[in-house]
C-alpha cells in the first residue's frame, strides 16, 4: 500500500475530480416493494491528503428532518489503481470503471465488517462539468439484493480545508 498522494493523483485522475465538499440526498429503497424506507441530507468531505496517515480520507455528514446525525470517516490507502478501506465498518476497494470512454464512473466494492454476509456494490457517475454526482447503491445479503440507495449530489467547494461545516445542508 502506499501514501504516495501524487502517485494517486496521477494513477487516478477520476477520483481526484471528486475531491472537495458535495451535498445532496441519500434516499434508501426496498428491493422487495420499491417503497422508500429511509432519506436524509449528506454532506460529504472528499479529500487527498498530503499531510496525513493515509492519502484518501472521506468523512460523510447525514442529516435527518428529525434532528438526527451522523458523522462517519473513511481514510484509505491506495496501491494498485485503487483505494482501499480497512477500517471499523467496512473493509472494500474503489476504483475508476474500465471501459468508460468518457472518465464518468467509479466503482465501489465493499463488506460490512462482522457480517460477512452483507456486501454491497456502487456506481458513481459524475458530470462533465464535475458539479453533479449520482450514486447507486446495490446492497446483498446472501446472495440476494434486498435494498438500493439512489443519491444525488451537488459539488460545494475544492476548498475542503477552509470549509465551515457547522449546519446541515440547505438543499
Amino acid at each position: 500500500m502506499s501514501n504516495n498522494v501524487a502517485d494517486m493523483r496521477r494513477d487516478m485522475p477520476l477520483l481526484a475530480r471528486h475531491e472537495g465538499v458535495w451535498e445532496g440526498w441519500y434516499r434508501y429503497y426496498s428491493a422487495e416493494t420499491g417503497k422508500l424506507i429511509d432519506q436524509h441530507r449528506s454532506r460529504l468531505i472528499c479529500r487527498m491528503t498530503e499531510d496525513g496517515p493515509v492519502p484518501y480520507h472521506q468523512t460523510n455528514h447525514y442529516f435527518w428532518e428529525d434532528g438526527r446525525t451522523d458523522v462517519r470517516d473513511f481514510p484509505a490507502s491506495y496501491a494498485d489503481g485503487r483505494i482501499w478501506w480497512d477500517n471499523d465498518l467496512i473493509q472494500g476497494w474503489a476504483a475508476a470503471m474500465k471501459p468508460d470512454d468518457f472518465d464518468r464512473s467509479t466503482c465501489l466494492h465493499w463488506i460490512r465488517k462482522g457480517e460477512p454476509d452483507l456486501y454491497l456494490y456502487e456506481m458513481i457517475q459524475i458530470s462533465d462539468c464535475s458539479q453533479f454526482r449520482s450514486r447507486t447503491w446495490h446492497w446483498y445479503k446472501a446472495g440476494k439484493c434486498f435494498q438500493r440507495t439512489l443519491i444525488d449530489e451537488v459539488f460545494v467547494t475544492r476548498d475542503w480545508k477552509n470549509f465551515n461545516n457547522t449546519s446541515a445542508p440547505n438543499n
